[in-house]
């Protein structure tokens, strides 16, 4: 998560708990509209912070400014804890449930003397929050399908977050003298799109030697035999290998599994990569004889397959479909789908291009939020056109060809967020969901379906409306959305955040069954969050996917074909 998210999530659960101890409504007002300020700064946060001008970013007190460089130089609020102190514990689980706001759950608190999920689950089991005046039946559905969600995702990690503690870790680890090699493996190195479990192997010289080096380097206690793990191991030997959970060094569980044999090591590092379904199904099939983590399936019919698309899914895939994916950031040639600082994004259309630039892409499509994401600073016509003359102005200078693209809000109805004859001034038009997500599955599946079938429409953004961890998909029929991305030469997106990885990758193999076409973006609103789309590529070879099913990876000239492909333009 990003500092000037942390700072948003602080202040708004500031003012959600202020809000249910019934504080000082000024107060809480005032929490709110702090993170709203921060929320709006496109600027460097962080610099603003560190070179002392956020005193001079108008909104922000004198109690703010306290909270917000406590929490840079300190990475906590004495506030914060001050005033989460004063209430039970569970209310701050409570505040996690999206519907659920303070007001609803001081009335939960007062009427029914609910503090925490376990008791809510259980008053909604039993019908009680059904009786409670402003809740209903509905309500309580909603809230059991919002804990259901919570627990499933309770002791998870998105991609981003594993992918940076392991870099902690791995660097520890290389730091130990008895150290040869280590690998990465598990759901990491299948690149899940969240991750309960970071697990490393390593080859080592001396088991004594790093067993007392490892556990003096991450303050280890508690250890479990390797076998005990992995019991279907060909030729093992528990003498050579062992394991370790490393409990006391961090909250979220990570493993490391070591032996001092070369040929152990690879045929370990099959085994633990997993996934145990895939493994079973394959072994089942094959006769898996193999001394390496690649030739562990000489012995198979499929040949060896590559890490990302060693799930169970693979066996369910057509035969055609399931070749090892070759894509890799090396084919990208372009960057679709961004945002510049015209809507929410926190830099220039020239900044982005530059990055863009200089990280070898060689055409870039600038696509800042419709008007009717007001929330997110959406353009208006007259916006729109004062940025088409910049980006008309910007391509004598620029080494990259820059497109000028939008993202068009689909409205309730399915229509795109701007008139027919006005999105003619757009060369690509990414239709997303952003609002009224409660539809039913056949309302919300007709209102996406009637946006593809726009001969504007050029990609359906983040299909599912997901946020891992955090929101669920809304009710869509996702495989007559599909259909239709087919039926309409419409490519769906893979959005790359780490928080969306949407479309799902267990569609992926659907989709191409039915010849769609997909890009992969990162959905960036900085420099830096361009970076992201790594996570869409890995998300992207757990389906299969090859370079030549994706936008991103066509020659220029291939790509003004098909955004040409429907309509007129001018490109």
């Amino acid at each position: 998560m990003s500092l000037k998210k942390e700072l948003v999530t602080l202040l708004d659960n500031l003012a959600s708990i202020l809000e249910f101890k019934g504080d000082n409504p000024f107060k809480i007002n005032a929490y709110r509209n702090g993170a709203n300020i921060i929320r709006a700064i496109d600027d460097d946060l962080e610099s603003i912070i560190k070179s002392g001008e956020i005193k001079n970013v108008k909104g922000l007190g004198k109690g703010l400014l306290q909270i917000i460089n406590e929490y840079y130089e300190k990475g906590f609020s004495s506030e914060y804890n001050a005033v989460t102190s004063e209430v039970p514990v569970g209310i701050l689980d409570l505040l996690k449930i999206n519907g659920l706001g303070a007001k609803k759950i001081k009335t939960l608190y007062t009427e029914l003397g609910i503090n925490n999920l376990e008791d809510l689950e259980s008053a909604c089991l039993d019908g009680q929050i059904a009786s409670v005046k402003g809740f209903g039946e509905k309500t309580q559905e909603s809230i059991l399908k919002e804990i259901e969600r919570i627990n499933i995702n309770r002791n998870l990690i998105l991609q981003n977050i594993a992918q940076k503690r392991s870099a902690e870790i791995t660097d520890k680890l290389n730091k130990i003298s008895s150290s040869i090699r280590i690998e990465i493996t598990g759901e990491n190195r299948r690149a899940n799109e969240v991750i309960s479990k970071l697990e490393f192997l390593i080859l080592i010289s001396d088991k004594s030697l790093f067993e007392k080096e490892l556990k003096e380097s991450f303050e280890i206690k508690d250890t479990f035999e390797i076998s005990k793990r992995i019991p279907t191991l060909p030729n093992f030997s528990s003498d050579a290998s062992g394991g370790f959970e490393l409990n006391e060094y961090s909250d979220f569980p990570v493993i490391v599994y070591y032996t001092t044999s070369k040929s152990e090591f690879e045929i370990l590092l099959f085994h633990t990569t997993g996934s145990e379904e895939f493994i079973k199904t394959l072994i089942k099939e094959d006769d898996i004889k193999g001394e390496t983590d690649e030739n562990s399936f000489i012995g198979s019919t499929v040949g060896f397959i590559i890490p990302e698309m060693r799930e169970v899914n693979y066996f369910e895939a057509p035969a055609e479909l399931r070749n090892n994916s070759r894509l890799s950031i090396k084919d990208f040639k372009g960057l679709l789908h961004f945002h510049s600082n015209y809507s929410d994004g926190q830099n220039t259309i020239m900044e982005m291009s530059k990055s863009a630039e200089a990280l070898g892409f060689e055409f870039a499509v600038i696509c800042d939020h419709s008007k009717a994401a007001f929330y997110a600073n959406g353009l208006n016509e007259e916006r729109v056109l004062k940025q088409k003359e910049e980006i008309q102005s910007l391509r004598k200078s620029l080494g990259i060809k820059l497109f000028h693209g939008i993202e068009c809000d689909i409205l309730k109805d399915g229509q795109l967020d701007y008139s027919e004859d006005f999105l003619k001034n757009f060369e690509f038009i990414v239709a997303s969901v952003h609002s009224s997500f409660k539809m039913t599955e056949d309302e919300m599946t007709k209102r996406i379906i009637t946006a593809i079938e726009n001969p504007n429409t050029d990609l359906l953004g983040h299909p599912t409306g997901r946020l891992l961890l955090s929101r669920s998909a809304y009710n869509v029929y996702m495989q007559k959305v599909i259909d239709a991305c087919a039926s309409n030469n419409v490519a769906l997106e893979i959005n790359a955040n780490p928080f969306r990885l949407d479309l799902d990758w267990r569609l992926i193999y659907y989709a191409r069954e039915k010849g769609c076409i997909f890009s992969i973006n990162p959905d960036a609103h900085s420099t830096e969050g361009i970076k992201d789309i790594v996570y869409g590529i890995r998300t992207a070879r757990k389906g299969g996917l090859q370079p030549e099913e994706v936008i991103n990876c066509y020659e220029i000239n291939d790509f003004r074909k098909f955004l040409k492909r429907k309509i007129s333009r001018k490109v």
